[in-house]
């Protein structure tokens, strides 16, 4: 039983000794400015596609069910403020959950476990320069950075998306759903929306990092990492998001 459970135990402290060394490097010159343009960049371009294929649908089926319901009470005109609200505080988060997890994180994994399969990883360590702040910071923070990006492309498209449809498929008052978008959802709401991006973005670089900078074996070993690369970042990333909403209806509770 002991052997059963030291696996995973030292998996989680392994990756919690990496967020460790993550945080102490983030603070700790010199920070690698170039690697994290490249990154982002590198994250942004596998992200974009996948972002606008499932937000697009995603967003307009909310927006869909939404209004019969309201249609159904008599209160269409507060389609946009359930569109506003359901799109930045749930929406836009969840939809970047899947595509981090689904395509930035694995994307990292990729690259870092090619690197440690062809012993690049070990050949840093021997030069002196120090895997986690050369490779790992920048990718966790390209992976914060886009994340951020990512949420504010999916709550404009849920909203914009959300206000078409209504509008000319449902037939809603544009100036009723206009004046609704700020009823339920104001600045303290986009604010923790933003902030689950972040985290996410920070978890799954992190989990993507961990795996792809412990891979042993052959290229077969890369593709295991980014599966688990998957499972484990939809894992936590879910966790978070149930976390961050409760804390963040607290305090936004008027």
């Amino acid at each position: 039983m002991n052997d059963v459970l030291a696996v995973p135990l030292r998996a989680v402290g392994g990756f919690f000794e990496l967020a460790g060394d993550v945080a102490r490097a983030m603070v700790r010159p010199p920070f690698q400015r170039r690697e994290f343009v490249d990154q982002a960049w590198f994250i942004a371009r596998v992200s974009i596609v996948p972002t606008l294929l499932v937000a697009i649908p995603f967003t307009v089926l909310v927006s869909f069910t939404l209004n019969i319901l309201l249609r159904e009470i008599g209160a269409a005109d507060l389609s946009g403020a359930g569109a506003a609200f359901g799109t930045i505080t749930q929406v836009g988060p969840m939809v970047t959950v899947l595509i981090v997890a689904g395509a930035g994180a694995t994307a990292i994994c990729a690259d870092l476990g090619a690197r440690t399969i062809r012993e690049e990883i070990d050949a840093m360590r021997v030069l002196g320069i120090d895997p986690v702040q050369r490779l790992v910071v920048p990718r966790v923070l390209a992976s914060m950075f886009v994340a951020m990006l990512l949420n504010g492309l999916v709550s404009t498209i849920g909203i914009l998306g959300g206000f078409f449809f209504s509008v000319f498929l449902q037939d809603v008052n544009p100036g009723a759903f206009v004046n609704g978008i700020t009823l339920l959802t104001k600045l303290p709401e986009v604010i923790i929306s933003e902030v689950k991006a972040a985290l996410f973005g920070l978890a799954a670089g992190l989990v993507a990092c961990y795996l792809g900078l412990n891979v042993k074996g052959g290229p077969k070993s890369v593709g295991d990492a980014v599966n688990q690369t998957v499972v484990f970042s939809f894992m936590v990333l879910f966790v978070v998001n149930v976390v961050v909403t409760a804390v963040g209806i607290k305090f936004t509770a008027r």
